[in-house]
Protein backbone atom coordinates (compact mmCIF):
# COMPACT_ATOMS: atom_id res chain seq x y z
CA UNK A 1 0.00 0.00 0.00
CA UNK A 2 2.65 2.43 0.74
CA UNK A 3 4.29 1.72 -2.55
CA UNK A 4 1.35 2.58 -4.33
CA UNK A 5 0.66 5.66 -3.08
CA UNK A 6 3.93 6.65 -3.29
CA UNK A 7 3.77 6.08 -6.70
CA UNK A 8 0.54 7.55 -7.54
CA UNK A 9 1.81 10.92 -5.63
CA UNK A 10 4.52 10.36 -8.18
CA UNK A 11 2.48 10.35 -11.34
CA UNK A 12 0.04 13.01 -9.70
CA UNK A 13 3.67 15.36 -9.20
CA UNK A 14 3.73 16.79 -12.39
CA UNK A 15 0.71 17.65 -13.35
CA UNK A 16 0.10 18.84 -9.49
CA UNK A 17 3.23 21.27 -9.87
CA UNK A 18 1.45 22.73 -13.06
CA UNK A 19 -1.39 23.29 -11.53
CA UNK A 20 -0.03 24.75 -8.73
CA UNK A 21 2.15 27.49 -11.14
CA UNK A 22 0.10 28.07 -13.76
CA UNK A 23 -3.04 28.21 -11.90
CA UNK A 24 -3.28 28.39 -8.11
CA UNK A 25 -0.74 30.66 -7.68
CA UNK A 26 -1.48 33.55 -10.49
CA UNK A 27 -5.50 33.10 -9.14
CA UNK A 28 -4.13 33.81 -5.73
CA UNK A 29 -2.05 36.65 -6.84
CA UNK A 30 -5.40 38.27 -8.98
CA UNK A 31 -7.31 38.07 -5.74
CA UNK A 32 -4.30 40.02 -4.36
CA UNK A 33 -4.30 42.55 -7.06
CA UNK A 34 -7.81 43.29 -7.38
CA UNK A 35 -7.74 44.89 -3.89
CA UNK A 36 -5.32 47.46 -5.47
CA UNK A 37 -4.43 49.99 -8.21
CA UNK A 38 -2.17 48.28 -9.83
CA UNK A 39 -1.30 49.53 -13.43
CA UNK A 40 0.45 46.72 -14.26
CA UNK A 41 3.58 48.56 -15.24
CA UNK A 42 4.89 50.53 -11.81
CA UNK A 43 6.18 48.76 -8.73
CA UNK A 44 3.48 50.94 -6.40
CA UNK A 45 0.52 49.20 -5.48
CA UNK A 46 -1.59 51.17 -3.28
CA UNK A 47 -4.04 49.04 -1.42
CA UNK A 48 -7.66 50.57 -2.42
CA UNK A 49 -9.86 48.01 -0.85
CA UNK A 50 -13.00 46.68 -2.45
CA UNK A 51 -13.18 50.11 -4.57
CA UNK A 52 -12.61 48.25 -7.88
CA UNK A 53 -15.83 46.35 -7.01
CA UNK A 54 -17.94 49.24 -6.26
CA UNK A 55 -16.76 51.23 -9.56
CA UNK A 56 -16.93 48.03 -11.31
CA UNK A 57 -21.09 47.12 -9.84
CA UNK A 58 -22.11 50.82 -9.98
CA UNK A 59 -20.70 52.75 -12.47
CA UNK A 60 -18.62 50.52 -15.37
CA UNK A 61 -21.07 50.90 -18.40
CA UNK A 62 -18.70 48.91 -20.25
CA UNK A 63 -18.60 45.95 -17.90
CA UNK A 64 -22.35 45.48 -17.80
CA UNK A 65 -23.19 45.63 -21.78
CA UNK A 66 -20.30 43.23 -21.44
CA UNK A 67 -21.43 40.78 -19.37
CA UNK A 68 -25.35 41.33 -20.85
CA UNK A 69 -23.85 40.21 -24.50
CA UNK A 70 -21.63 37.57 -23.03
CA UNK A 71 -24.82 35.86 -21.32
CA UNK A 72 -26.99 36.20 -24.12
CA UNK A 73 -24.84 34.72 -26.57
CA UNK A 74 -23.47 31.84 -24.28
CA UNK A 75 -27.21 31.15 -23.83
CA UNK A 76 -27.17 30.53 -27.93
CA UNK A 77 -24.39 29.49 -28.14
CA UNK A 78 -24.93 26.61 -25.45
CA UNK A 79 -28.14 25.38 -27.25
CA UNK A 80 -27.09 25.90 -30.87
CA UNK A 81 -23.44 23.20 -30.24
CA UNK A 82 -25.09 20.60 -28.15
CA UNK A 83 -28.49 20.57 -30.44
CA UNK A 84 -26.41 20.57 -33.70
CA UNK A 85 -23.33 18.36 -31.92
CA UNK A 86 -26.06 15.83 -30.52
CA UNK A 87 -28.03 15.62 -34.35
CA UNK A 88 -24.42 14.91 -35.81
CA UNK A 89 -24.07 12.35 -33.31
CA UNK A 90 -27.50 10.68 -34.18
CA UNK A 91 -26.32 10.81 -38.15
CA UNK A 92 -23.00 9.52 -37.74
CA UNK A 93 -24.04 6.48 -35.74
CA UNK A 94 -26.39 5.01 -38.03
CA UNK A 95 -25.40 2.15 -40.41
CA UNK A 96 -24.24 3.99 -43.54
CA UNK A 97 -21.70 4.17 -45.72
CA UNK A 98 -18.91 6.89 -44.91
CA UNK A 99 -19.69 7.57 -41.33
CA UNK A 100 -16.23 7.68 -40.84
CA UNK A 101 -15.45 10.44 -43.17
CA UNK A 102 -17.96 12.20 -41.71
CA UNK A 103 -16.84 12.18 -38.23
CA UNK A 104 -13.31 12.82 -39.21
CA UNK A 105 -15.29 16.28 -41.10
CA UNK A 106 -17.50 17.31 -38.58
CA UNK A 107 -14.54 17.33 -35.76
CA UNK A 108 -12.19 19.09 -38.23
CA UNK A 109 -13.20 22.84 -37.54
CA UNK A 110 -12.63 21.85 -33.58
CA UNK A 111 -8.54 21.38 -34.71
CA UNK A 112 -7.90 25.09 -36.45
CA UNK A 113 -6.69 27.62 -33.74
CA UNK A 114 -8.96 30.74 -32.76
CA UNK A 115 -6.96 33.59 -34.30
CA UNK A 116 -6.93 31.95 -37.45
CA UNK A 117 -10.67 30.98 -37.33
CA UNK A 118 -11.98 34.45 -36.38
CA UNK A 119 -9.68 35.99 -39.33
CA UNK A 120 -10.93 33.18 -41.72
CA UNK A 121 -14.25 33.79 -40.87
CA UNK A 122 -13.81 37.55 -40.97
CA UNK A 123 -13.02 36.95 -44.97
CA UNK A 124 -15.66 35.08 -45.26
CA UNK A 125 -18.27 37.67 -43.59
CA UNK A 126 -16.69 40.88 -44.68
CA UNK A 127 -15.72 39.99 -48.18
CA UNK A 128 -17.39 36.45 -49.61
CA UNK A 129 -21.02 38.00 -48.50
CA UNK A 130 -20.04 41.36 -49.53
CA UNK A 131 -19.37 40.40 -52.87
CA UNK A 132 -22.23 37.93 -53.23
CA UNK A 133 -24.96 40.21 -51.87
CA UNK A 134 -24.03 43.15 -53.82
CA UNK A 135 -23.96 40.35 -56.99
CA UNK A 136 -27.26 38.80 -56.29
CA UNK A 137 -28.51 42.34 -54.70
CA UNK A 138 -28.88 40.91 -51.09
CA UNK A 139 -29.48 43.41 -48.83
CA UNK A 140 -28.70 41.32 -45.95
CA UNK A 141 -25.92 39.57 -46.86
CA UNK A 142 -23.77 43.36 -46.75
CA UNK A 143 -22.34 45.21 -43.97
CA UNK A 144 -21.97 42.29 -41.96
CA UNK A 145 -20.14 42.52 -38.51
CA UNK A 146 -21.18 46.16 -38.58
CA UNK A 147 -23.43 46.33 -36.04
CA UNK A 148 -24.11 44.14 -32.78
CA UNK A 149 -27.00 42.21 -34.16
CA UNK A 150 -24.95 40.57 -37.25
CA UNK A 151 -21.52 40.52 -35.15
CA UNK A 152 -23.82 38.53 -32.91
CA UNK A 153 -24.53 35.92 -35.05
CA UNK A 154 -21.38 35.83 -37.00
CA UNK A 155 -19.49 34.88 -33.95
CA UNK A 156 -22.28 32.54 -32.94
CA UNK A 157 -21.95 30.96 -36.48
CA UNK A 158 -18.12 30.97 -35.74
CA UNK A 159 -18.33 29.06 -32.22
CA UNK A 160 -21.52 27.05 -33.02
CA UNK A 161 -18.92 25.53 -36.39
CA UNK A 162 -15.68 25.30 -34.16
CA UNK A 163 -17.34 22.83 -31.20
CA UNK A 164 -20.60 21.08 -32.62
CA UNK A 165 -17.95 18.48 -34.27
CA UNK A 166 -16.10 18.36 -29.98
CA UNK A 167 -19.90 17.72 -28.68
CA UNK A 168 -20.53 15.23 -31.28
CA UNK A 169 -17.97 13.04 -30.34
CA UNK A 170 -18.82 13.15 -26.90
CA UNK A 171 -22.60 12.56 -27.43
CA UNK A 172 -21.22 9.44 -30.48
CA UNK A 173 -19.44 7.89 -26.99
CA UNK A 174 -22.50 7.83 -25.11
CA UNK A 175 -24.76 6.97 -27.86
CA UNK A 176 -22.29 3.77 -28.77
CA UNK A 177 -22.77 3.28 -24.76
CA UNK A 178 -26.15 2.48 -24.58
CA UNK A 179 -27.16 -1.35 -24.32
CA UNK A 180 -28.59 -2.94 -27.25
CA UNK A 181 -30.85 -5.30 -25.71
CA UNK A 182 -32.37 -1.76 -23.72
CA UNK A 183 -33.49 -0.46 -27.10
CA UNK A 184 -34.43 -3.85 -28.74
CA UNK A 185 -36.82 -4.01 -25.45
CA UNK A 186 -38.21 -1.20 -26.37
CA UNK A 187 -38.81 -1.42 -29.84
CA UNK A 188 -40.79 -4.78 -28.92
CA UNK A 189 -42.90 -2.36 -27.06
CA UNK A 190 -43.64 0.08 -29.77
CA UNK A 191 -41.48 2.57 -27.97
CA UNK A 192 -40.35 4.09 -32.19
CA UNK A 193 -39.74 7.37 -33.56
CA UNK A 194 -40.14 10.19 -31.33
CA UNK A 195 -41.00 8.06 -28.09
CA UNK A 196 -38.22 5.86 -28.34
CA UNK A 197 -36.02 8.99 -28.48
CA UNK A 198 -37.69 10.98 -25.59
CA UNK A 199 -38.48 8.34 -23.16
CA UNK A 200 -35.27 6.16 -23.86
CA UNK A 201 -31.96 7.56 -25.69
CA UNK A 202 -32.39 11.14 -23.70
CA UNK A 203 -32.96 9.95 -20.61
CA UNK A 204 -29.90 7.58 -21.02
CA UNK A 205 -27.63 10.65 -22.99
CA UNK A 206 -27.77 12.68 -19.36
CA UNK A 207 -24.13 11.85 -18.48
CA UNK A 208 -23.09 13.18 -22.37
CA UNK A 209 -25.38 16.02 -21.56
CA UNK A 210 -23.91 16.60 -18.23
CA UNK A 211 -20.06 17.36 -19.92
CA UNK A 212 -21.21 18.86 -23.17
CA UNK A 213 -23.04 21.51 -21.16
CA UNK A 214 -20.71 22.06 -18.64
CA UNK A 215 -17.98 22.23 -21.28
CA UNK A 216 -20.15 24.51 -23.76
CA UNK A 217 -20.34 26.66 -20.95
CA UNK A 218 -17.25 27.41 -19.76
CA UNK A 219 -15.74 27.82 -23.60
CA UNK A 220 -19.04 30.13 -24.31
CA UNK A 221 -18.28 32.35 -21.07
CA UNK A 222 -14.78 32.83 -22.02
CA UNK A 223 -14.72 33.07 -25.44
CA UNK A 224 -11.34 35.37 -26.41
CA UNK A 225 -9.90 34.60 -29.55
CA UNK A 226 -12.75 34.55 -31.86
CA UNK A 227 -14.11 37.77 -30.13
CA UNK A 228 -11.13 39.57 -30.77
CA UNK A 229 -10.09 38.40 -34.30
CA UNK A 230 -14.00 38.83 -35.75
CA UNK A 231 -15.05 42.20 -34.85
CA UNK A 232 -12.27 42.83 -31.81
CA UNK A 233 -15.24 44.36 -30.04
CA UNK A 234 -16.76 46.51 -32.51
CA UNK A 235 -18.28 48.78 -33.78
CA UNK A 236 -17.85 50.74 -30.40
CA UNK A 237 -17.79 47.53 -28.04
CA UNK A 238 -21.12 46.56 -29.06
CA UNK A 239 -19.85 42.86 -29.33
CA UNK A 240 -17.38 43.21 -26.56
CA UNK A 241 -17.06 40.05 -24.65
CA UNK A 242 -16.24 39.79 -21.19
CA UNK A 243 -12.72 38.05 -21.11
CA UNK A 244 -12.25 40.91 -24.23
CA UNK A 245 -12.81 43.28 -22.11
CA UNK A 246 -10.97 42.45 -18.73
CA UNK A 247 -8.24 41.67 -21.44
CA UNK A 248 -8.87 45.79 -22.33
CA UNK A 249 -9.26 46.91 -19.30
CA UNK A 250 -5.98 45.39 -17.87
CA UNK A 251 -3.63 45.94 -21.12
CA UNK A 252 -5.70 49.10 -23.23
CA UNK A 253 -6.65 51.25 -20.45
CA UNK A 254 -3.28 49.75 -18.06
CA UNK A 255 -5.59 49.46 -15.14
CA UNK A 256 -4.52 45.90 -14.11
CA UNK A 257 -6.32 46.21 -10.60
CA UNK A 258 -9.66 47.01 -11.59
CA UNK A 259 -9.08 44.39 -14.76
CA UNK A 260 -8.21 41.84 -11.80
CA UNK A 261 -11.42 42.44 -10.28
CA UNK A 262 -13.49 41.83 -12.94
CA UNK A 263 -11.70 38.95 -13.71
CA UNK A 264 -12.69 37.93 -9.95
CA UNK A 265 -16.30 38.72 -10.62
CA UNK A 266 -16.42 36.64 -13.82
CA UNK A 267 -14.94 33.71 -12.12
CA UNK A 268 -17.72 33.69 -9.28
CA UNK A 269 -20.27 34.07 -12.42
CA UNK A 270 -18.87 31.33 -13.80
CA UNK A 271 -17.88 28.70 -11.16
CA UNK A 272 -21.90 29.20 -9.58
CA UNK A 273 -23.32 28.41 -13.05
CA UNK A 274 -21.42 25.71 -13.76
CA UNK A 275 -22.47 24.20 -10.18
CA UNK A 276 -26.01 25.07 -10.74
CA UNK A 277 -26.27 23.31 -14.34
CA UNK A 278 -23.97 20.36 -12.61
CA UNK A 279 -26.15 20.07 -9.85
CA UNK A 280 -29.37 19.97 -12.36
CA UNK A 281 -28.22 17.09 -14.62
CA UNK A 282 -26.47 15.09 -12.21
CA UNK A 283 -29.70 14.99 -10.71
CA UNK A 284 -31.41 13.88 -14.25
CA UNK A 285 -28.94 11.17 -15.00
CA UNK A 286 -29.93 7.36 -15.30
CA UNK A 287 -28.30 4.00 -15.19
CA UNK A 288 -29.60 1.93 -18.28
Amino acid sequence: MKKSKKGFFLFMAPALVAFTLVQLIPTVMGIGYSFTDWNGISKAKHFVGVQNYITILTSDLSFRNAFIFTFLFSVCAVISVNLIGFVLATLVTQRIKGVNFLRGIFFMPNLIGGILLGFTWQFIFVQVFEAIGKKLDILWLRGWLTDQRTGFLGLLIVVTWQLSGYMMMIYIAQLQNIPEDVLEAAELDNAVGWNRMRYIILPLMMPAFTIGLFLSISNAFKLFDQNLSLTGGGPVNSTQMLALNIYTTAFGENRFGLAQAKAVIFMIVVMAISIIQLSITKRREVEA
